[in-house]
């Protein structure tokens, strides 16, 4: 079992930055993709990007492409998703997953993260 907690969320300015943090409980998450999806309000959960268990072939929505980055740091358990030049579509409840492939789609990931909450001020 895989337990995955998130932090880093909170209140930025349009323009700004934020880094959102993914720890893992265990070491086995290092065998695992990971992803970051989002749920803004009255919005059904999106992707937003994923990386393979090496921290190669990242994937992003089209939407972040070039203002966000995903990567993780194997020694820490942890996956990072940095985000830059935030706007205020970017609000929304950010949740990391763990699954065996770097896919798009919601179910191809096995453990889910509570969530943590972005909210971008115009």
């Amino acid at each position: 079992q895989v337990q995955l907690v998130e932090s880093g969320g909170g209140l930025v300015q349009a323009g700004g930055s934020l880094r959102l943090s993914c720890a893992a409980s265990v070491p086995t998450v290092n065998i695992y993709s990971v992803g970051w999806f989002r749920q803004g309000p009255g919005k059904e959960r999106e992707f937003v990007a994923t990386v393979d268990w090496s921290g190669g072939s990242p994937l992003y929505a089209n939407s972040v492409q070039g203002r966000f980055t995903i990567f993780r740091d194997n020694a820490k358990k942890t996956v990072y998703l940095e985000m830059n030049s935030l706007k205020p579509e970017d609000t929304a409840v950010y949740y990391c997953a763990a699954g065996p492939r770097a896919r798009e789609q919601p179910d191809s990931y096995h453990y889910w993260g509570q969530g943590t909450q972005v909210t971008v001020a115009s």
